[in-house]
């Protein structure tokens, strides 16, 4: 099943004060496995970035202002998600900066029964427990100490790890399927490497060796 990674980063908490989308970060998955594909922009939301989420992902506003605005890449970011199940991570916090950017521009809006909520996940399987995603690389021992700031792709990154962990399955990696290719080769190798070579004798050797063995019992006899 093909699914998509989805994260936003945002000038500010609601879209009721305005707040606008900055950075879309997308991941595909086939059946739990990174396919490679990513999607990745920054924007310029056409207003200031708050001084509370500037301090979350550090992109100022003289950065943004020369990046491109969403109707700009909707068309990409949609062909892109297409009608692939979508997990995020706190579902309505994006999706409502997603929708509201589809919605300024007059196109359809993403709907919610095609969205997988993560935190939802991490609620039921550990209540009472903390489910940010800092808190869940921990759970899950995933190495999330480059997480300096937020970013889209590669909170993308973390997040496809944590919903492997999530579903209860063994994080899939094609790195594993290098490693054993590598470990049979390895052994392959060291079989021809220690493998007895047989060489034969020549004719000469062969005459040497039936002298030597004569004179061998000629002696043993006469003593």
């Amino acid at each position: 099943m093909i699914e998509i990674i989805l994260d936003t980063e945002t000038t500010g908490l609601s879209v009721k004060d305005g707040h606008r989308i900055v950075e879309i970060g997308c991941l595909e998955l086939d059946d739990l496995v990174p396919t490679g594909k990513k999607f990745h922009c920054y924007l310029n939301p056409e207003r200031k970035v708050s001084e509370s989420a500037f301090k979350v992902h550090g992109y100022s506003d003289e950065f943004l202002s020369n990046q491109k605005k969403f109707k700009e890449i909707a068309k990409d970011f949609l062909n892109f998600i297409g009608d692939k199940k979508i997990v995020i991570h706190n579902a309505e916090f994006d999706l409502s900066h997603l929708n509201n950017e589809l919605k300024i521009i007059g196109l359809d809006q993403i709907k919610k029964n095609n969205v997988i909520d993560t935190l939802d996940i991490a609620r039921d399987k550990y209540p009472g427990s903390s489910i940010s995603l800092d808190a869940l690389c921990k759970r899950f021992r995933i190495d999330n100490s480059s997480r300096q700031k937020h970013n889209a792709i590669m909170d993308c990154e973390l997040l496809s790890k944590v919903y492997v962990n999530l579903l209860g399955q063994k994080e899939p990696s094609l790195k594993f399927v290098e490693s054993q290719n590598i470990q049979e080769n390895f052994l392959s190798q060291s079989k021809i490497k220690y493998s007895k070579k047989i060489i034969l004798p020549s004719d000469l050797e062969k005459e040497q060796h039936s002298i030597f063995l004569k004179k061998k019992l000629k002696k043993n006899y006469f003593n």
